[in-house]
């Protein structure tokens, strides 16, 4: 039952009845009760209307009307449609009235008063469904064809199929008229409230850019007179059509035609066109729709595109675009985190990773500008497996670690984006902001924060080390083939110009300190090849329990030094950024990290301040009560079941 029903059954209702009557109604649909969620919209509802309904339309509590509602024709928009007349005049409804209302109906219906006082003699005890209040009007329990009651008015009406809840919802075109009004009501009676036409989802939805350029970091450089290199970086889930076609369950609260592709997508393009972000990072990208719309699309505004689908029989997947005369491509690199026969790594996941070379103007002479990586993903969202998401994490944060690392061992600063499926101060957020995570032991659930399932009676647990060695990814999140950077000025030489120096005199001499072992280090220049092979599996085992042991020690680490753009806390409102709501419940999943300089470690959490790369500004996020006033995500205005993150960003131009 969408919200437009209750909305307009609202009006209808509030200026014929008192508040207690209305709640029999709602409850009426095909003989059940409403849900919670529709109860508690109802009850905040009947506590603005009660107020202003005069205490003489109150009726005693013993004085009952019931309304039998047992046919398919009050479902969805047909339902909307139905005011109190159309209740009596409908070959579906039956209405059962006694003395004590009939000055009601007079008013109301005077050409069927005669008619319900003749019925009502006949028509047998019906049994109600109890509602909260003990409301006048109660649903009848639906009957089946041998207990329909003997008594029932069969009229014929027309039933009318627009909708006026798609009128209200159509931003593309023209205000509708409303459907026709109610019958002329008395003089002393209380005036129906007016139907609006359309929500303002502008002023509801409205989000504030914040200007962070005059944060002290940024003002010592505009002090300086040090130029900034600037550009815009969004990260937006955009909801797969594929997505909510196979779980409809969860946008029961949304209009069918808000959920359609072919009205959400002049939306989303709508709203990325208006931001105009410089770098676009997506996710739950579906694969048709990209190379057929989106792709061409965003080449029209000037992007350069790169999409990775999720693999298995997943259809969507991750893109990032940049703008074609602002950056030049490094370097790329997509991610699959699907690894056979590993189950810490079973799901189709993926990302991107670029290194981008920031474009300058031609004007500024000889000027540079360092690159920057841009990481893309969506993690899994199975809260119950956090281990996973753990695992996924560390595969991307090794995959950045390789693209962005300088010859010289230090990083380029780094943008990580995405849907991590993780609330903040989680376990894996504290991970990616401070830096290491001690896991050993921790239920897997409890990784993400989403859920709290510590009431089950068996929970997986996290235990060391979390991936097997063969991933080839070290504790520090890194590749175990670049871990270790070569030192510089070493040489290398082939076996075959080695073995040439065997037997000179050099190598026949042992070093006065180098131990003795027989036929390894002894002056004997050629030794048995069993005693050779012994020795040689010796230091190796002897090297991978070294290894082992630093890997059973259930702390994973890296250090790329990522805080959030966002402080997920609304100090003016008192309450929590919210960038998702899933089943009408707000939460954080979506975030923007980029690179900053640690200051110091305070109760386990690192402090930054802004390095090469600053942060000038980003657009506000909204709180949940907020969103809840426009009917969640998606809604007529945003198109997707994500708000969308968008940040500002700086890098220092300097002289050649």
């Amino acid at each position: 039952m969408t919200d437009a029903f209750f909305t307009y059954q609202k009006n209808v209702l509030l200026a014929k009845s008192p508040s207690s009557q209305i709640e029999g109604v709602f409850a009426a649909t095909r003989g059940r009760l409403v849900s919670e969620e529709e109860e508690a919209l109802l009850q905040q509802w009947l506590e603005e209307g009660a107020g202003n309904l005069p205490a003489s339309e109150s009726v005693p509590a013993e004085g009952r009307v019931s309304v039998t509602l047992t046919s398919d024709w009050l479902e969805g928009s047909e339902l909307l449609m139905t005011s109190l007349s159309d209740l009596n005049l409908s070959s579906e409804v039956t209405w059962c009235a006694d003395q004590q209302l009939s000055e009601l109906n007079t008013l109301a219906f005077p050409e069927l008063q005669d008619h319900a006082a003749a019925e009502l003699a006949r028509s047998p005890a019906e049994e109600t469904v109890t509602v909260a209040g003990s409301a006048p009007w109660a649903a009848v329990v639906p009957q089946t064809d041998h207990q329909k009651p003997p008594a029932c008015a069969d009229v014929n009406t027309e039933v009318l199929n627009d909708d006026p809840a798609v009128l209200a919802w159509s931003l593309a075109c023209d205000a509708e008229t409303v459907p026709a009004g109610l019958p002329a009501q008395p003089k002393d009676a209380v005036p129906s409230p007016s139907v609006p036409t359309e929500v303002p989802y502008h002023e509801i939805l409205w989000r504030d850019w914040e200007d962070l350029s005059v944060q002290p970091c940024v003002l010592e450089q505009v002090s300086k007179n040090t130029p900034l290199f600037e550009f815009r970086v969004m990260s937006y889930n955009i909801l797969a059509q594929d997505l909510v076609e196979q779980g409809l369950d969860l946008y029961v609260h949304c209009h069918q035609d808000i959920l359609s592709w072919n009205y959400r997508l002049p939306n989303l393009l709508q709203e990325i066109q208006h931001w105009d972000p410089d770098v676009l990072c997506l996710q739950e990208v579906q694969e048709n729709h990209y190379w057929e719309q989106l792709e061409p699309t965003f080449k029209e505004m000037g992007f350069a595109c790169f999409y990775k689908r999720r693999t298995g029989m997943k259809t969507d997947g991750c893109a990032v675009c940049y703008k074609r005369n602002r950056f030049q491509l490094i370097s790329l690199s997509p991610i699959e985190y699907f690894r056979p026969g590993l189950d810490i790594l079973n799901r189709d996941n993926v990302g991107l990773v670029l290194l981008l070379q920031p474009v300058l103007p031609e004007d500024l002479g000889l000027k540079a500008v360092s690159p920057f990586c841009v990481a893309n993903t969506h993690v899994l969202f199975n809260p119950r497996r956090g281990d996973i998401k753990l695992a996924q994490v560390a595969l991307l944060l090794a995959e950045i670690d390789k693209i962005a690392r300088t010859t010289e061992g230090s990083y380029y600063p780094v943008i990580l984006c995405g849907d991590l499926n993780s609330v903040p101060d989680s376990p894996l957020y504290k991970f990616i902001r401070n830096g290491e995570l001690s896991y050993h032991g921790m239920p897997a659930w409890k990784v993400s924060g989403q859920e709290d399932f510590s009431q089950q009676l068996y929970s997986r647990k996290l235990m060391a080390p979390l991936w097997p060695s063969s991933l080839g990814v070290t504790d520090n999140c890194q590749y175990v083939t670049l871990c270790q950077p070569k030192k510089q000025g070493r040489r290398e030489y082939s076996r075959d110009f080695l073995l040439q120096f065997r037997f000179c005199d050099v190598a026949c001499e042992r070093p006065p300190q180098l131990v003795l072992l027989e036929g390894v280090t002894d002056a004997k220049p050629v030794g048995s090849a069993r005693e050779h092979s012994s020795v040689t599996a010796v230091l190796k085992r002897h090297h991978s329990l070294s290894f082992l042991g630093q890997r059973c020690s259930g702390v994973i680490q890296h250090g790329l030094n990522l805080t959030s753009v966002y402080s997920h806390f609304l100090p003016q409102r008192g309450r929590p950024e919210v960038t998702t709501m899933p089943m009408g419940l707000g939460a954080t999943v979506d975030y923007i990290f980029y690179s900053a300089e640690p200051v110091e470690n305070r109760a386990g959490r690192r402090l930054y301040k802004d390095g090469a790369l600053k942060l000038l500004g980003r657009l506000s996020l909204l709180s949940e009560d907020v969103l809840l006033m426009a009917n969640g995500l998606p809604n007529p205005f945003c198109s997707s079941d994500h708000l969308c993150l968008l940040a500002s960003f700086g890098l220092e131009i300097s002289n050649l």
